[in-house]
């Protein structure tokens, strides 16, 4: 049997760190491309009142920003050089925000935090991408990006879901 084999079969396109930085701008600051949102659409101008508000046993929107805030601080306080010291029993540990200037400056933080996040990891060099994050058990830096940036559209689903809940039952 004589089967035609491409050659992009047999080769995996790596992302550059620029890319993999902007990867992650999109689908937090500004990218429709995936998901035909992104979180600063989805959140900007979203009271603070519809934020907090549960579905049934659901995540609250505003806890679901400030869990993905939470890893995207941790990874870049390893780009920076320091520990990994995130840890997934804490990841919904928050006080809910009770204003709308407090929900603002959670937003605030969240889009200062993907700038930094996609700076540092866009200047990572390909050596470092591929090197171990902190313990082998964690993958590379290049996967951990990348878990990010799915992480990051995995809640962004749901925070649509929620709010389209939430403002259809008004």
């Amino acid at each position: 049997m004589n089967t035609l084999v491409s050659p992009i079969d047999n080769f995996i396109i790596m992302e550059s760190a620029a890319q993999l930085g902007n990867r992650l701008r999109e689908v937090i600051l500004n990218g429709v491309w995936i998901a035909n949102t992104n979180y600063k659409d989805q959140l900007s101008g979203l009271d603070w009142k519809l934020a907090v508000t549960r579905v049934h046993s659901l995540n609250t929107i505003e806890l679901l920003t400030r869990h993905v805030h939470y890893y995207i601080a941790g990874i870049i306080k390893v780009f920076e050089g320091g520990p990994l010291d995130i840890k997934d029993k804490y990841s919904f540990d928050f006080v809910p925000v009770q204003s709308q200037e407090e929900w603002e400056t959670v937003l605030r933080l969240m889009w200062e935090s993907v700038e930094k996040f996609a700076e540092l990891a866009g200047q990572l060099s390909e050596e470092k991408l591929d090197a171990i994050f902190i313990d082998a058990k964690y993958g590379t830096y290049r996967r951990n990006i990348e878990a990010m940036i799915e992480h990051s559209y995995y809640h962004l689903g749901q925070i649509v879901l929620i709010k389209k809940i939430l403002l259809t039952d008004k």
